[in-house]
């Protein structure tokens, strides 16, 4: 029983309210008792405060942790909680001289220490704080008057803004949390004060009435088979038609890891968990020379969970190949169905016998001792395979008349209740004489629709689960071009299953124009709802067609997380959903690795006990089962993993659109693996092979066999350049390091030819390079179509010598990196063709560009004599100019709306933009960390209008 106070006044004491003439509560000296809303009153209780108009707070980061903080003019210093204090993992310094604070109860405390140098986030600003540690109430941290003073903050309660002048004269305005229109708390002593002063209380009992939990002896049928249902399982299982047998690859050696260290309170749960399970006959004392380790997992409840992790076992089994039930071939089942009834299974496996002669494999060493299972464990490769043996065999006699079975989820339908009330008996009577025990909590009866395998299955038919498509219902109203773009690149992907894409989504098209207003109308809207209804029509969501050939794409941004379940092409299920705030402290590769686990437990029902792929555009995901160092959050997947028949690969092209429109994705950091190839090593062994074993006709050279001349090394040359057999994917393997390596960033095919060609050869390898271009998903992702333009060409005079007549643009509005670069000034040298990418911010002023002008260009190539532009303010000032015209420079400004004036620089551009968005993608991190290799890669590579490289052109 929860009790409430609330407070009304009467008439008589309303004309007192008020009496107080003070300008604000902190110039209040008469005895009104006006309530002070210093921190020694707030900090007592957070939600109170929260819920007011009259304190500023909300949720920041410090030290990169999430914490509840309140601005307080009233507080003369800035405190931490003595909670929170351990997570900015700061030295604390002790104070010179104490501290003395008086709090709300007027009780004075003696504080001694302080944490110096903390970075406050606020709206990706980083402001230093000193915090001093004292007990606090529900918040984290108080901002007092020292932070607020140093900032000349200004705090606005009525509209909870604190507004702060920035150096670059800009006024960050932080918003904290608006107060909830819910129902203001307050505490008995504050109640009697009112009282005392003539207010009338009422006193409501609250309570909360909790639905009757449901029992056995309620539900007609099952109350006469509560045997069916126990508490725990009784025992070992009874011999059944189906044993577990676990068949290992020809030669397989046993493997036998050592445990792992456990903390000492997961010691003391091993050895009852241990014990339990041998009480039980589940385990027994073993003396196998295989042996797993041990690890455990929190469930939800804050219990261990014991899991034994068999990733080297399930590399050794054959995969059982028992066929799984096609999901519509269970459906088609159910037609007319009108009353439905749910049940689930205990421990399923625990249900199970191993096979006497494979029970050593499934041994595990703890520090208590060498045991092994009696009965199917869980995290073993073929468990769902052998399972659905069993239950196909044991429902036999009524499977798809009134019963379908799925692993160890059983669905009991029929056309009436009096049907199913004999069908519910039948299955129960079965169960019972089988001796497979069910989870009463997880079974449903005399449902008239009920949830299976992700669908809601009625008497009407069988729908999708609307949480499917949630995703895209609540899709908002776009309100800028990259959201629409975002929105455009979804409903594009499926614009195969929309009629007439195109001519409903030209509203919107028009709105992701360059120079083109966002003005969003009457037609925007309807071609946007019109999207959205079509996308979460029946084309879309098609059912699954057996249980082969299923896709999961994943990705992570830093809002959420975004899934899409495919089968050959066909979109089954999509799913999202937003990081929560302790989430958003994981790393990158924890939330790629959750965004797997979100989609594998949403779609468990498809996947489970079935082989297929899932995309991630993280690439060390790849390698996550064969990792040994783990953390606890990372055990817990894993083991979910495990459970699964999936192989993880990596695709950062087109196939994530979908995941990243899901998810609203802005780029996230992503590791990418890279190996340098011991190219020559392999090269000579495999030549080797060739001539050994008589390839060489298949590599067409009978012909050029005479003209291929072995070096010193050892190796086969033809004219000079290192011969690659066409064998173990060793052309390929060059291709990729010429290709995608840091050191060339994904070069066309004619510059990836040229610059292969100084150094390898085969036979037809310019046509093999242009098919390895024209299929590089990341190239078709980021590289636009570049064509000459019709008409006559006015070319700007040819320059005599390097560095003499050079061009200059910026690139702008690129994302702030954490050195706080957000644009590109692009220099390059008409003759030669080189460049320089110098990162530079976008309010830098003239006389910082000239500084940097100086240190760049100048200093290494000496004064031009011509510098072609556009009429950038920068390029046109008066300063600009200035300095040129006594550098002996003439400046050669282009025709307004004429970028093709300075098509060089604009034409270098596109090649750099095209760099920046494959290494963003490929390797992940600030785009101005790439930059000096892709510098490195553009100065580096062939150029066709010169027939050479620019550090070729500009050294020799």
């Amino acid at each position: 029983m929860l009790q409430l106070w609330r407070v009304w006044s009467l008439p008589q004491q309303l004309s007192e309210v008020g009496k107080c003439k003070c300008k604000s509560e902190r110039e209040c000296q008469c005895q009104c008792e006006c309530e002070s809303r210093s921190w020694t009153s707030i900090q007592s209780n957070a939600n109170e405060a929260r819920a007011d108009n009259l304190v500023v707070n909300g949720t920041f980061l410090v030290n990169n942790r999430p914490a509840s903080i309140l601005f307080d003019s009233g507080a003369d210093r800035s405190f931490v909680s003595l909670s929170f204090e351990p997570l900015l993992a700061i030295p604390i310094t002790k104070l010179r001289k104490p501290l003395t604070v008086e709090v709300a109860t007027g009780k004075p405390l003696v504080l001694d220490s302080v944490i110096r140098d903390c970075q406050l986030n606020l709206d990706n600003h980083l402001f230093p704080i000193d915090l001093t540690p004292m007990q606090l109430g529900s918040f984290d941290i108080i901002v007092g008057m020292d932070w607020l003073t140093k900032h000349h903050a200004e705090v606005v309660c009525f509209d909870k803004i604190v507004r702060i002048p920035l150096p670059s004269g800009d006024v960050l305005e932080v918003r904290g949390e608006k107060p909830s229109g819910g129902l203001k708390l307050m505490s008995c002593t504050k109640a009697q004060s009112y009282l005392r002063k003539g207010y009338v209380a009422f006193l409501a009992h609250v309570t909360e009435e909790k639905g009757k939990s449901k029992s056995i002896q309620d539900i007609p049928i099952v109350q006469d088979y509560p045997e069916v249902f126990p508490d725990e399982l009784p025992g070992l299982p009874p011999v059944r038609q189906v044993e577990f047998h676990i068949d290992l690859v020809p030669n397989a050696n046993s493997v036998a890891k050592a445990p792992y260290r456990l903390a000492p309170s997961e010691m003391q749960e091993l050895s009852k968990q241990l014990q339990e399970l041998s009480d039980k006959g589940f385990i027994r004392p073993s003396f196998s020379p295989w042996g797993a380790p041990v690890l455990f997992v929190k469930k939800k409840d804050g219990s261990f969970r014991m899991c034994i992790d068999y990733r080297e076992l399930n590399k050794l089994t054959i995969t059982n190949r028992y066929p799984l039930p096609r999901i519509d071939d269970l459906f088609d089942q159910l037609q007319g169905a009108s009353c439905f009834s749910k049940i689930d299974l205990r421990s399923g496996y625990h249900q199970l016998h191993i096979f006497e002669e494979d029970i050593p494999k499934t041994a595990f060493r703890t520090r208590y001792g060498h045991y092994e299972f009696t009965v199917m464990p869980f995290g073993l490769t073929n468990a769902p395979a052998i399972f659905m043996d069993l239950m196909n065999r044991v429902c036999k006699p009524y499977l798809d008349k009134f019963i379908i079975v799925f692993i160890d989820d059983i669905l009991i339908y029929s056309k009436s209740r009096a049907d199913h009330e004999r069908h519910l008996r039948l299955t129960l009577e079965l169960l019972r004489k089988e001796q497979l025990f069910a989870k009463f909590s997880k079974c449903e009866f005399w449902l008239k629709e009920v949830q299976f395998l992700g669908h809601i299955i009625n008497e009407k038919g069988i729908h999708v689960d609307p949480s499917k498509i949630a995703a895209i219902k609540d899709w908002n109203t776009p309100t800028t071009p990259t959201e629409v773009r975002s929105f455009l690149g979804l409903a594009g992907y499926y614009r195969r299953f929309i009629s007439n894409f195109s001519k409903i989504a030209v509203p919107l098209t028009a709105l992701t124009q360059k120079n083109k207003p966002f003005e969003w109308g009457p037609k925007q809207e309807e071609a946007f709802q019109t999207l959205k209804r079509k996308l979460c029509d029946a084309p879309v969501l098609s059912l699954p067609e057996g249980n082969d050939d299923f896709v999961v794409y994943c990705d992570v941004s830093n809002l959420g997380l975004g899934c899409i379940l495919m089968q050959r092409g066909k979109v089954i299920a999509y799913a999202s959903r937003q990081l929560k705030i302790h989430e958003k402290n994981y790393t990158t590769h924890d939330l790629e690795l959750g965004a797997v686990v979100f989609a594998l437990k949403i779609w468990r029902h498809y996947l489970y006990g079935t082989k297929y792929v899932v995309f991630t555009d993280h690439k060390s995901l790849k390698h996550i089962l064969n990792q040994k160092e783990l953390n606890m959050r990372q055990r817990r997947w894993v083991e979910l993993l495990n459970d699964y028949d999936c192989e993880i690969r990596y695709h950062p092209g087109k196939a994530n659109v979908v995941a990243d429109a899901l998810s609203r994705k802005e780029r996230v950091k992503l590791h990418s693996v890279q190996t340098l190839s011991d190219i020559r090593s392999r090269v000579l062994q495999t030549q080797r092979s060739c001539v050994i074993k008589d390839l060489l006709k298949y590599e067409l050279l009978l012909q050029l066999e005479l003209k291929l001349e072995r070096k010193d090394n050892g190796l086969l040359y033809f004219e000079n350049r290192l011969w690659i057999p066409n064998q173990d994917d060793l052309r390929t393997l060059v291709m990729d390091e010429s290709h995608k390596s840091r050191y060339s960033i994904h070069p066309g095919a004619d510059k990836m030819y040229k610059d292969l060609r100084t150094q390898y050869w085969w036979p037809g390898m310019k046509k093999d390079v242009a098919l390895y271009v024209s299929k590089c998903l990341t190239c078709l992702k980021v590289k636009a179509e570049h064509q000459r333009p019709s008409g006559l060409l006015v070319q700007p005079e040819i320059p005599v010598w390097k560095w003499e007549n050079i061009a200059m643009d910026f690139i702008t509005k690129l994302p702030r990196t954490s050195k706080g670069h957000d644009a590109i000034w692009v220099v390059v040298d008409r003759l030669t063709k080189s460049a320089h990418f110098l990162p530079i911010r976008e309010d830098f002023p003239a006389e910082k560009l000239a500084k940097i002008y100086v240190d760049e260009i100048v200093s290494r190539h000496g004064v031009p004599l011509d510098i072609i532009s556009d009429r950038d303010a920068r390029f046109s000032s008066h300063f600009w100019k200035t300095m040129q015209s006594a550098l002996g420079t003439q400046l050669n400004l282009s025709t307004a709306y004429h970028p093709q004036t300075n098509g060089q620089s604009e034409r270098t551009i596109q090649t750099l933009e095209d760099m920046l968005r494959a290494c963003v993608i490929d390797f992940g991190g600030n785009w101005d960390s790439h930059l000096p290799l892709i510098e490195f890669s553009y100065n580096n590579s062939y150029h066709a209008s010169i027939k050479m490289a620019p550090f070729e052109a500009l050294y020799g």
